[in-house]
């Protein structure tokens, strides 16, 4: 009986439930922070178009999520937020636990849809160059010792955490493939703001330890006037709250350039 016995105990082994076995427990958290850049605006596809946080499926972090399925993640970004809002997100979605932050924030706190509505609705270059001037001139003032404070905030929160601050791309290829629209100068006046935000950006990464995703690099041959498909939403005249934003493919690339440096 006893070699019996002996001889069942693996076989037992064999036949339990697969459900016996314990689950694999979660390979970290991901906490994504942000503005609209960062939720899907401009990709059209929403989990509740009437949310004014306009978060979606095509997002850079929810592709990030969907190939990282056993990340607890976590969605804190909302379509207009500014530094101190991503203050509040940080407060409320950052725990001991976080693996990987993304951050990207800056846009709003210079005015950015304000310079795009007078860029767009004013015939004079003139006046297109004196708002970008303006939000430049805001975002040097304003935007190193809140940025600063966000992101030692975060660090404090969260001290072993990958922190990857998230840039904006340029808007347009100057000299491109568009003959109707903004003239070249304000385009320039645009991508030559997005350049200083992005600027600014880096280096309080840089001076917090953080990595810095360029979307400049990343969307470069795809920008509006490129002649080549294109990564962002041009103006909609029907739906400027969904110009120069990310379409799908653009949030593809922020999610190609995201995985390259955290795998």
């Amino acid at each position: 009986m006893r070699r019996l016995a002996l001889l069942l105990v693996p076989l037992i082994a064999i036949l339990l439930p697969a459900t016996a076995a314990a689950a694999p427990a979660a390979a970290g958290k991901y906490v994504a922070l942000g503005d609209s850049y960062a939720v899907g605006v401009g990709t059209y596809t929403y989990d509740n178009a009437n949310d004014p946080c306009r978060r979606g499926p095509l997002a850079y972090s929810r592709l990030w999520e969907a190939a990282h399925p056993t990340v607890t993640y976590v969605e804190e970004s909302c379509s207009g937020a500014e530094v101190a809002d991503v203050v509040n997100q940080a407060a409320a979605g950052l725990t001991p636990d976080t693996t990987l932050v993304t951050v990207q924030v800056g846009g709003n706190d210079v005015g950015f849809v304000s310079v795009l509505e007078t860029c767009i609705l004013n015939l004079a270059d003139q006046t297109c160059i004196n708002a970008v001037n303006a939000a430049v001139a805001t975002g040097q003032s304003v935007l190193p010792g809140a940025l600063a404070s966000l992101y030692q905030g975060i660090r404090a929160k969260v001290p072993s955490a990958q922190v990857v601050v998230v840039g904006y791309p340029r808007f347009y290829k100057i000299g491109g493939s568009c003959w109707v629209g903004l003239s070249d100068t304000k385009r320039s006046a645009l991508n030559n703001g997005t350049d200083v935000l992005d600027n600014l950006l880096q280096q309080a990464a840089a001076n917090a330890g953080f990595r810095f995703l360029d979307a400049r690099t990343a969307f470069a041959g795809h920008e509006l006037c490129s002649g080549n498909p294109e990564w962002m939403t041009s103006l909609q005249w029907d739906k400027l709250n969904e110009s120069y934003h990310p379409n799908a493919l653009g949030h593809q690339a922020y999610f190609g350039a995201l995985k390259a440096i955290t795998g």
